[in-house]
């Protein structure tokens, strides 16, 4: 009897700080409104940061690109190189 009243005691514990954290969260947490106007305050989110990240992304790829084209190990080949 004793162990089921622990084990009882135990879960109403686990739910009842569960609850709590998600009330807690619920009201801290910012609504809809809020996470979109954060959202377009963030810095990577204008059109210029994303065309230089287009830019960087295309390189690298193109780099990738050569070095599956060419059986040398490039890891170890001064930069930049070609084939």
């Amino acid at each position: 009897m004793g162990a089921a009243q622990r084990a009882v005691r135990g879960l109403v514990a686990v739910l009842g700080c569960t609850g709590l954290g998600v009330l807690l969260w619920a009201a801290v947490a910012p609504d809809e409104e809020r996470r979109k106007e954060m959202a377009k305050e963030h810095p990577k989110s204008s059109p210029e940061q994303r065309t230089e990240r287009q830019q960087q992304n295309a390189i690298v790829m193109a780099a990738i690109k050569q070095a599956a084209e060419t059986n040398e190990n490039v890891a170890r080949k001064e930069w930049p190189w070609s084939k």
